[in-house]
């Protein structure tokens, strides 16, 4: 069972990787070390993670601790503040202390919200990940951050609160629809062309595989991911620079899930555009060789059906002023020079992006022409 150490300047702790790391042989208490002094266990799931895997994670915890479960409604249109408020006056009726532990079980948004939760309650108590997703566990439940959305943008409250450990079970993507397997692999996706060439090759030659649920070509691909993930964090806990590297498709991506208000594309599909639409502006600038370009856009298109959705080019634009990353008024964007290499830069005019963006929405009414559907009237 692969065991991948997270080792940041405020906390230390391992990521477990493998399949029936849920089953109460496998003890999942002694994989995190959890100390007798937990006043109790407190569980954030929603009502559909709890069907699947509640009762698994209840056995593996075994009888020695209370165990509590608190629910968040799926979708990210609940990762507000209003949720995180009324956990945290559950969490006082339920007499949680600094001794609690809070398990978040479930996809990216259960973790981010759950993460933000433990980082203020009582200011701040132990949290764990146990990610049930592919885009969760290969990214959201790794490195800290944490965090809820307003309406302006993505992630805009939030802390970074590093978990004391992540439980990536293999088994629970079993129960994931398809679309939302597809859709986390976008994260992968990023993973190779920011940062690891082989993974990217990897993913070319068996993404068959992974896609048909092949357990080592699956767990070869999360691990690389969380490897990735791992070593960035280790150099850039707060993302004062190389961290940024990892938002690689979110600045457009996040625009557009804000401008279809979260509920039409899952979050790897909006990134799988952001991509495309950062590949576009690198090969624009010829700092992007057109071969590497054209295999990036290959690996995204063959990975997910990216679904059609409606916006405009100044609504896009617009929204990625808001973006969390910005500073001083200058909007960091990273941009992909070849496989396994991008480069961040402060220089991206809104000419620029907004071409960029043009072009990517004339490939998502591309889609729209070819599948004989009617394009949506225009959000924004």
């Amino acid at each position: 069972m692969p065991e991948i150490r997270v080792e940041t300047d405020s906390a230390h702790y391992s990521v477990h990787l493998g399949s029936g790391l849920l089953q109460p042989q496998a003890g999942a208490s002694s994989l995190v070390g959890l100390p007798a002094k937990a006043s109790r266990v407190i569980v954030v799931t929603s009502p559909e993670v709890e069907r699947f895997w509640g009762e698994s994670l209840r056995r593996a915890l075994g009888n020695g601790i209370p165990v509590n479960l608190l629910h968040v409604p799926a979708g990210e249109q609940h990762k507000r503040l209003s949720t995180v408020e009324r956990l945290c006056e559950e969490l006082a009726a339920l007499g949680a202390d600094r001794d609690t532990l809070l398990i978040a079980l479930g996809g990216g948004v259960i973790g981010d919200i759950t993460g933000f939760v433990a980082a203020i309650y009582m200011r701040g108590i132990r949290f764990l990940q146990v990610p049930t997703t592919l885009l969760a566990q290969v990214d959201s439940s790794v490195g800290g951050k944490t965090g809820v959305n307003l309406a302006a943008g993505k992630n805009l409250v939030g802390s970074f609160h590093q978990p004391v450990a992540v439980i990536a079970d293999l088994d629970t993507l079993r129960t994931l629809p398809v679309r939302e397997l597809r859709a986390g692999l976008q994260e992968s996706v990023k993973s190779a062309i920011i940062r690891d060439a082989a993974l990217f090759d990897f993913m070319e030659a068996n993404l068959d595989a992974v896609l048909a649920g092949d357990s080592a070509a699956l767990e070869r691909v999360v691990e690389s991911s969380i490897r990735v993930k791992a070593a960035v964090v280790a150099a850039d806990e707060r993302e004062g620079g190389l961290r940024m590297i990892l938002n690689f498709g979110h600045t457009v991506g996040h625009a557009i899930e804000a401008a279809t208000e979260y509920k039409h594309l899952l979050h790897g599909e909006a990134i799988g555009w952001g991509m495309l639409a950062a590949i576009h502006l690198g090969e624009s600038r010829g700092v992007l060789p057109a071969a590497d370009a054209n295999r990036m856009r290959e690996l995204i298109r063959r990975t997910t059906d990216l679904p059609n959705f409606a916006a405009t080019t100044e609504r896009l634009v617009a929204l990625t002023g808001s973006d969390k990353k910005k500073r001083s008024g200058t909007l960091s964007f990273i941009l992909p020079i070849g496989i396994g290499q991008v480069e961040i830069v402060n220089d991206v005019t809104e000419a620029e992006l907004s071409a960029a963006v043009a072009a990517m929405l004339a490939e998502v009414q591309a889609i729209s022409r070819a599948s004989g559907v009617e394009e949506p009237a225009h959000a924004g």
